[in-house]
């Protein structure tokens, strides 16, 4: 076990984790250089075309120092903030953390949060400067900005390029010196706690874990403690580029176990592993459960594909556990299922795999946060979708989540990121100047005033530099009102929101614009109508298309041009009290568009 090393990588967005890690796999020879590729732990199609890491990927390296051999096992995390949930998970498996810091960007606000989370788990920090081959690079500034944050000497920060590989083999004698080997008794009751777990649709479920003490051994009778189920190890093994099987793996090493686990509710990440004969008293602490902060609803587009979603969402719940989901039903969509998730890129991505992996099409609705009703009689009911919206007759109050976000940016910018919070009904609490050039702002705000595009919007007027973190400080009695979107006098359920009383005449108002550019044309008129309660706040009108009547009428009396339009006009209004109007996908999409 004195030859075990396991660490993760973390860092804000884009400031070189997985190139980094390219150059770790490649200097240990872990990878041969023909089956070397760019990003090469980011092994979806979609982490590729984003050029974003969206799962926690575990790789094991051998690497010599000193004459010795050790073993240092790898995880590579995301960046952005609607995956910190893997990062937290990846952060519990590990002794030492790299904290990398982009030489050109310097520390930001995910660079932060991210150590908070390490530091808390008592985790040993080596601080990297990386990118300092970029001509931009300002390696001086940025080491002294690395040695404010963790109080290191500059000595401590190590100097590295991930792209033109240099310091690599300063980062891992760090490693071997700095991160403490894991520590555990080999002789105890198996105790292993599952980090990841992936679904293979060939061998069933691939459970990931790290061992604290004791050994596993193939062929064992273990046991998921939270669960209660038993299963047989049929294989168990390292994970190097390709799953390595093994006959043992001891404490302090991290590993997969293959026992044809067909249900994906029996895997829990932060489960514990133990031997179903000789089973261990320490239950690991799991991780707390996630808390979803955007709702919204997904359903099949053909009603008849409602199990197959089913199946496709328990699937990718196994590969991603920050997601949260039940059954619902809706008037115009029929059956679905309400989805918990961390984040509006969270949103975009689990609805590309689902099409992608799953071949599954689907619809997704408005997105919402969730409030609280609090009834006249005192209770409290949490409401997760505008259609579980009480009547305003039977409650006192609603209450809305505030977060607390913390947004790090050059001075310049102060002024409008200012005027961004504060037309997002933001309440500025603090402003600290981390540098000479550089602030980091506090605010108070609601948590659905950033949900759609705020995030979109504070880099646009920070040309990219200002970065966000955030995190839930509870509910604040607000003025919130459901804003019901009707189509020829029908109420659609699935474009309905939950909005501020000031802003809805405005959010209204541009809603029946957008959908006035997108519902089809019909043979009769359609009226589109933002209302609360009975009350018509805006309308748009979507023109009938209309045959020629006149086309055979040349010259004669104007009376038989206008029997022939009267006789159209009462035809359409027959029309439009049986016509229905297909709403199409683009429409529910175009909600999340408003400016």
């Amino acid at each position: 076990m004195e030859r075990f090393r396991n660490f993760c990588i973390i860092a804000h967005i884009d400031h070189g984790k997985s190139t980094l890690a390219d150059r770790l796999l490649q200097f240990t020879g872990t990878v041969a250089d023909r089956d070397m590729q760019d990003q090469l732990l980011d092994n979806m199609d979609l982490e590729r075309e984003r050029g974003i890491t969206i799962k926690s990927h575990a790789i094991q390296m051998k690497y010599n120092y000193k004459g010795e051999e050790y073993t240092l096992n790898l995880i590579d995390t995301p960046g952005h903030v609607d995956f910190s949930y893997e990062v937290s998970r990846s952060i519990a498996a590990c002794e030492g953390a790299l904290l990398i810091v982009d030489a050109s960007q310097g520390v930001e606000a995910q660079t932060i949060s991210n150590l908070y989370l390490a530091l808390e788990h008592d985790l040993e920090i080596i601080p990297v400067l990386n990118k300092i081959d970029l001509p931009g690079a300002m390696p001086d500034e940025m080491t002294d900005q690395v040695v404010e944050l963790l109080g290191c000497s500059p000595d401590d920060v190590i100097h590295a390029s991930g792209k033109e590989g240099l310091g690599i083999d300063k980062i891992l004698e760090a490693i071997v010196e700095k991160v403490p080997a894991p520590q555990g008794d080999p002789e105890e009751p198996l105790q292993a706690m599952i980090f990841d777990s992936v679904f293979n649709s060939f061998r069933g479920i691939e459970v990931i874990f790290r061992v604290f003490n004791g050994s596993v051994k193939k062929g064992d009778k273990v046991k998921f403690v939270n669960t209660g189920k038993t299963y047989d190890a049929d294989e168990i093994g390292i994970l190097k580029l390709k799953q390595e099987p093994q006959k043992e793996i001891g404490a302090g090493n991290v590993g997969y176990l293959i026992s044809g686990i067909k249900v994906a509710k029996e895997v829990k990440v932060g489960d514990t592993i133990t031997h179903v004969d000789r089973p261990t008293n320490k239950i690991i602490k799991g991780f707390e459960d996630v808390k979803p902060m955007v709702f919204a609803g997904i359903y099949p587009v053909e009603t008849s594909e409602y199990e197959e979603l089913r199946a496709s969402m328990e699937k990718l719940q196994l590969n991603d556990a920050s997601l949260v989901w039940e059954p619902e039903t809706s008037a115009a969509l029929g059956f679905g299922f309400r989805c918990g998730f961390l984040g509006m890129l969270h949103l975009e991505i689990v609805q590309e795999r689902l099409e992608r992996e799953f071949d599954m099409t689907v619809i997704t609705t408005v997105p919402s946060v969730q409030f609280h009703a609090i009834q006249t009689d005192g209770s409290t009911e949490d409401i997760n979708a505008p259609s579980e919206m009480p009547e305003p007759n039977t409650i006192s109050h609603i209450e809305e989540p505030f977060i607390r976000a913390q947004i790090i940016s050059k001075a310049e910018y102060v002024g409008p990121i200012i005027g961004l919070c504060m037309d997002k009904r933001g309440v500025i609490k603090n402003q600290i100047y981390l540098t000479s050039d550089r602030v980091e702002l506090t605010f108070e705000m609601p948590l659905a005033e950033i949900v759609f595009d705020f995030f979109d919007k504070l880099k646009t007027i920070s040309r990219g530099y200002a970065s966000l973190d955030y995190e839930l400080i509870g509910f604040v009695r607000s003025n919130m009102v459901k804003l019901d979107v009707q189509l020829n006098g029908d109420k659609v359920d699935a474009l309905s929101a939950i909005v501020h009383k000031d802003k809805a005449y405005e959010w209204g108002k541009k809603l029946c614009e957008k959908l006035r550019e997108l519902v089809p044309r019909q043979m009769f008129e359609i009226a589109i109508q933002a209302a609360i309660g009975n009350k018509i706040i805006a309308r748009e009108s979507v023109r009938a298309l209309r045959k020629n009547v006149l086309a055979k009428c040349y010259g004669g009396d104007i009376t038989r041009k206008r029997k022939l339009l009267e006789k159209q006009k009462k035809g359409k209004k027959r029309m439009r009290q049986v016509g229905n109007v297909e709403i199409p996908q683009e429409a529910f999409m175009a909600v999340l568009k408003l400016d």
